[in-house]
């Protein structure tokens, strides 16, 4: 019973890790599925796939509060006292 159980849970995690697309794949399996309602073939569709694969994604990811707080300390390097304040709260309020 431990054997199935061990197995079963196993499976349930290599499925997981597979069934997940990342970014990267859902961007292709979007570029590639424009390109078909285009009806795009030979070298216009890797043209086509070449120039969407590298373009921007519509909804970029927002940075991360972290992220935002290194950046704007980066940014206000050479402000101090009142005048970094003010400048970190309008720049993390962005």
């Amino acid at each position: 019973m431990l054997k199935q159980s061990l197995l079963g849970g196993v499976l349930l995690l290599a499925f997981a890790a597979t069934s997940y697309a990342g970014p990267q794949q859902e961007k292709m399996a979007s570029c590639n599925k424009d390109a078909g309602a285009q009806s795009l073939k030979g070298d216009a569709r890797k043209a086509f796939m070449s120039t969407c694969l590298k373009a921007a994604p519509a909804s970029a990811p927002a940075m991360t509060q972290q992220d935002k707080m290194k950046q704007c300390n980066k940014d206000a390097t050479g402000k101090k006292g009142d005048e970094r304040k003010a400048f970190m709260s309008n720049c993390l309020k962005k």
